[in-house]
């Protein structure tokens, strides 16, 4: 089967724009709050606006469009983000920006929800990995690239030409995830059939209604180990997984574990809590690092700039090696992060150590969202993928709102100093809790 890049690349660069899109203000507060006539804290509110619009709304929006083709759907998805950004740009009054950010999140989450199960539904379980870390790739550069780019566009020709081209290119994004990306295919078909319903319009009626045909393909958890392809019934839109070598035979040891709905919860869960520990300090890296590192405020871009390059790194390595095992890769990720934090706090005062510790917890953390969501789907019953990925987006943008609430109140409370021992603690936790929960899935799919 042929890896589907030319399609993964063009879902990747929608997730960029997605991503710049969501974080825009960040870089234009002064900029957005002066011709608003609001604070800048209410400026930085409307990313707050968008994520918790995720939060509340993107498993439930996830579940009312399960019978929607997925192609169209995220094509569409995509357009909504575009006339979101066109809004915000001629929106004249603050509450109007607020309600286009609304907007925004309501299909951003569907989106994400969608976008990294889309992935999945195209390769084999062995290449859940590969397949993420391409299309989720553009999140990571959006942090690398998009925000600065956008930012230095809104100082330069002003916040509303800067989301007035985020919408131009989001439409374009639109018109190369149509064009590119594959249609996923019905139940009895395959992926040609599929593309060539596409183009003439034919489907059939009962993949219209998002039910499950009445031939081909069954849905058998029982069977899940048997080399066959497995039928993606409401939830999915009737999409068939592709049959792996790997998924026959006698279970192995340190085979994958057998899908379940108590492994997606351990997943989210974990990734939640995580999230939560991360943003507890990453939103107030900027004085810290300033503290801890000595070097002067005009050069914190270059060092947010480096932490985001590295992230694309750790991207990368998920991509070529570290998605292949996640059940590995995962909790000597944890590790690695809780030592590099701990190295910031020992080197404090010492610019170079201290830098690069940075640097080596960037990687890890760019690698560390695509594991947790490819262990998320390769341990997702095949009849709730979609929901899923939506339950994870859910507890991923969750956690960043807790975590930025939780590390204001500790800042507050027991001063900047705290914030890293919060976050090392909630690794040590989460890495216990990935050992754990591992184990338990382990023992139910050998009993199974």
């Amino acid at each position: 089967m042929k890896f589907p890049l030319a399609g993964l690349l063009a879902l990747a660069v929608a997730t960029f724009l997605s991503i710049s899109g969501e974080m825009l203000p960040t870089g234009l507060l002064p900029e957005m709050s002066g011709e608003l006539g609001v604070s800048e804290s209410s400026i930085g509110l409307l990313v707050s606006v968008f994520a918790f619009t995720v939060v509340l709304t993107s498993t439930t929006l996830t579940h009312l469009t399960r019978r929607l083709p997925r192609h169209l759907l995220i094509v569409g998805l995509i357009v909504v983000l575009a006339i979101s950004a066109a809004l915000t740009a001629i929106a004249p009054t603050y509450e109007l920006v607020v309600a286009s950010r609304i907007l925004g999140g309501l299909a951003h989450g569907t989106f994400w929800a969608i976008g990294g199960a889309y992935a999945a539904h195209l390769v084999p379980r062995e290449q859940v990995g590969r397949a993420l870390a391409v299309a989720m790739s553009g999140g990571t550069l959006a942090f690398v690239l998009g925000v600065p780019l956008g930012t230095a566009l809104g100082q330069a020709l002003g916040w509303r030409p800067a989301f007035g081209i985020l919408a131009a290119a989001m439409a374009l994004g639109a018109v190369l995830v149509w064009r590119l990306l594959p249609p996923v295919p019905a139940a009895g078909r395959t992926a040609e059939e599929a593309r060539a319903a596409d183009r003439d319009g034919t489907r059939p009626a009962d993949a219209d209604a998002g039910g499950t045909p009445g031939t081909g393909t069954r849905t058998d958890d029982s069977a899940s180990h048997v080399e066959a392809a497995t039928t993606m019934v409401p939830a999915t839109g009737s999409v068939p997984i592709v049959p792996t070598r790997a998924s026959s035979g006698a279970p192995r040891r340190g085979a994958l574990p057998k899908p379940s709905v108590l492994g997606v919860v351990f997943s989210c869960v974990i990734t939640a809590v995580f999230m939560v520990g991360h943003y507890s300090f990453f939103t107030f890296i900027a004085p810290y690092l300033v503290r801890s590192t000595g070097i002067a405020e005009s050069s914190l871009s270059a060092a947010l700039f480096a932490f985001g390059i590295a992230g694309g790194v750790g991207l990368l390595m998920v991509g070529w090696f570290l998605g292949k095992r996640p059940r590995i890769s995962i909790p000597v990720g944890i590790a690695v992060v809780a030592v590099s934090v701990f190295a910031m706090m020992a080197f404090e005062g010492e610019p170079t150590p201290a830098l690069i510790a940075f640097v080596v917890w960037g990687v890890t953390f760019g690698a560390l969202p695509p594991l947790f969501q490819t262990r998320m789907l390769q341990v997702a019953p095949a009849t709730m993928r979609d929901l899923a990925s939506a339950f994870y987006t859910t507890g991923f943008n969750a956690g960043i709102g807790g975590g930025a609430l939780i590390g204001a109140l500790v800042l507050d409370g027991s001063g900047l100093d705290a914030l890293p021992v919060l976050y090392i603690v909630v690794a040590v936790v989460v890495l216990g809790l990935v050992l754990v929960t591992d184990r338990v899935l382990a023992v139910r799919s050998a009993r199974a």
